[in-house]
């Protein structure tokens, strides 16, 4: 259903033609954009009558014909409302988004258009280039200004080549200092709200970057155009060096739309976990047929280096050991298993399988016990003899790829994603970009996209202590705000603070074994991992139990209680099934629930959580049932770096 209600300028009362300066609001009034036609494209957004972005320019410069922005010239001006609902073909956090807005479009002279929609969550802007001419963008002008003691939780970058799995670091904007620069999303904290900055519907431009001025204005930066990119030393499989870059940002052809700058926009850290705009506000499906695409759970063999024990083969990279994974789930009813590095002939030759495995083998068993298979590659190769190895994996009757070591931004980068996409797409192969930078709204234009890293997730358990309980609360407010998020959860050596050690092959995670649990409801990857080897997971088949009753899309989300860095308790319906995931930072805590939202009647609670010597031994954990309604008052204890999960179904 589609309600749109028009409003030719003239007739509304708040957008004066003469000064070409206008106003929106959000459907609910609590949001408000200002646009200011002056010398240059000035706006303000503004939370509930507080300033919360103070002063914003967006702009463009070419090579050729008009530069955005610069002296602007209203031709006219139309505002409209907009009330509809999505259905997205796969369901991320909700198979149904309210799609409300109020926006208005500016044409100006010089053949281009600039839309400014004013969400109840947020605002977004997105120029339209409506000359058709072949010339190259110089730059885009993006200039933020927050007011006076604004603060980030800046994803620093020390290089725009790179994988973009940052850490969060608290900053004052004045602290940021002209050398500094971060990848997106970004949280800006104001003294009224907070302000995620991210971008979607990101195709054929590169990738946005955002950096310090020592004060609190920051300014967009962009990678060039890449001319030239080599292996320096002729010998890698995945590095590349950029040796010669063009003086422009990107080259457009014709009639074309830019991505939208999207700014969600609360005083609620809630919203930055139930806010769908990225989804919204990108390109819709171009696949008709989507009803192969299958989400699941994945059994993951690199994090835990094979270490398969108890059994009468040696372990490795042969087929005894993936037959080993197939059976484990096969009989977890997990969907996928992944062969990550090492199956292959060679990391550079990927059409041709390891002579220890035969491809075709464990293939034909998977099928045989209902498991797909997903093929991890480098980016490097792939690219280089894109549709020969994607047809032969295809043939083969792989499931999908996963891809590694992407590390750019660049207009060529972000092509080649999209290309891959869409190869991928007519094969019916799903796509997980490891190694890459964040959502940018390419899953919903090609929803066999079902994953992106993007983020420092629990790999890193392997050769360092970043993976801590506050980063682990952090991440779901900043960088799942963009979109799905391969973090790989499933560690079931869990440790605390004391007697944490970093061990490459048999890595362990800081926190609490319900802190990991709790991961799989909290966390939104519709190919989600279990990365702990399955011999480990025979051991605890109780939590493996647990876990695989836990879906990877969702029909609904609330989120209980969210605060960015220390808690966050979210609960997602799938059917009529609700699943609640607590997590804490190294505070303990005791978070009321609301169950207001059950039906009526009375429900099983099945509760996985902390036990009582888990400040001594972080594996300690307790399930049990409780009968809950509606009315009922429950409580989620979480321990210091805990978790708290339940299971709700109708008796």
């Amino acid at each position: 259903m589609k309600k749109t209600l028009s409003y030719i300028s003239i007739f509304f009362i708040i957008c004066q033609a003469h000064s070409q300066n206008y106003e929106i609001k959000s459907p609910d009034g609590n949001i408000r954009i200002s646009i200011d036609n002056s010398d240059n494209i000035i706006w303000s957004a503004s939370l509930n009558g507080n300033v919360i972005i103070e002063k914003a320019e967006a702009g463009m410069d070419f090579t050729s014909n008009t530069d955005f922005g610069t002296n602007p010239k209203v031709k006219k001006h139309t505002i409209k409302s907009v009330s509809e609902t999505i259905h997205p073909v796969v369901a991320h956090k909700d198979s149904k988004i309210k799609d409300d807005y109020t926006e208005i479009s500016i044409t100006y002279r010089g053949h281009y258009k600039l839309n400014f929609r004013a969400y109840n969550d947020g605002v977004a802007y997105q120029f339209i280039d409506e000359a058709h001419a072949r010339r190259q963008v110089v730059s885009e002008n993006i200039s933020l200004t927050f007011p006076k003691g604004t603060k980030s939780l800046f994803p620093q970058e020390e290089s725009m080549y790179s994988h973009n799995e940052r850490l969060y670091l608290d900053k004052s904007l004045p602290e940021i200092l002209t050398n500094e620069f971060c990848s997106l999303p970004v949280l800006f904290i104001t003294n009224k709200a907070k302000v995620l900055f991210t971008e979607t519907a990101l195709i054929d431009y590169p990738g946005l970057f955002l950096k310090g001025n020592a004060s609190t204005t920051m300014n967009a930066i962009f990678p060039k155009y890449v001319l030239e990119a080599v292996d320096k030393n002729g010998k890698s499989d995945r590095v590349q060096t950029i040796t010669k870059e063009a003086d422009y940002i990107a080259q457009t052809t014709g009639k074309r739309v830019y991505p939208w700058r999207v700014f969600i926009i609360s005083d609620d850290d809630r919203t930055l976990i139930e806010s769908n705009l990225t989804y919204q506000l990108a390109k819709p499906t171009v696949i008709k047929n989507t009803s192969w695409i299958k989400p699941g759970k994945v059994a993951w063999d690199w994090y835990n280096a094979n270490n398969i024990y108890g059994v009468d083969f040696k372990a490795g990279l042969n087929d005894d050991t993936y037959k080993y994974y197939i059976d484990f789930a096969s009989k977890n009813n997990i969907e996928y298993i992944i062969l990550d590095e090492g199956w292959t002939k060679s990391t550079t030759d990927i059409l041709h399988f390891n002579p220890e495995m035969d491809i075709n083998e464990l293939i034909r068993y998977g099928n045989e016990k209902n498991v797909g298979i997903i093929l991890w590659v480098l980016w490097k190769p792939l690219d280089e003899n894109l549709l020969e190895i994607l047809e032969t994996y295809k043939r083969w009757g792989a499931k999908g790829i996963k891809i590694d070591y992407m590390q750019r931004n660049d207009q060529y980068m972000v092509n080649s994603y999209e290309q891959i996409a869409k190869e991928c797409a007519k094969l019916q192969l799903l796509v997980d970009f490891h190694g890459a930078f964040k959502p940018s709204g390419l899953r919903r234009m090609y929803p066999n996209v079902v994953n992106y890293e993007g983020v420092r997730g629990n790999e890193n358990n392997k050769w360092s202590e970043d993976i801590t309980p506050e980063h682990n609360v952090t991440i779901p407010f900043i960088r799942m705000a963009a979109g799905p998020m391969d973090f790989t959860p499933g560690a079931m050596i869990n440790k605390q603070t004391k007697n944490y050690a970093i061990s490459f092959d048999r890595p362990m995670s800081l926190g609490t074994r319900a802190h990991q649990v709790a991961m799989y409801v909290v966390y939104e990857a519709p190919l989600q991992m279990m990365c702990e080897s399955p011999s480990t997971y025979y051991k605890e088949q109780e939590t493996v139990d647990f876990i695989t009753k836990i879906p990877t899309t969702w029909d609904e989300t609330k989120v209980l209680h969210g605060s960015v860095g220390n808690y966050i308790v979210v609960a997602r319906r799938k059917e009529d099934t609700w699943y609640i995931g607590g997590m804490t930072d190294s505070n303990a805590r005791s978070l009321p629930l609301n169950l207001s939202f059950l039906g009526e009647g009375s429900y099983n609670m099945e509760v996985y959580r902390d036990g009582i010597n888990v400040d001594m031994f972080a594996q300690d954990y307790k399930i049990e049932t409780l009968h809950v309604t509606k009315s009922t008052k429950a409580t989620a204890n979480i321990a210091s770096g805990g978790g708290w999960s339940a299971i709700i179904t109708k008796e």
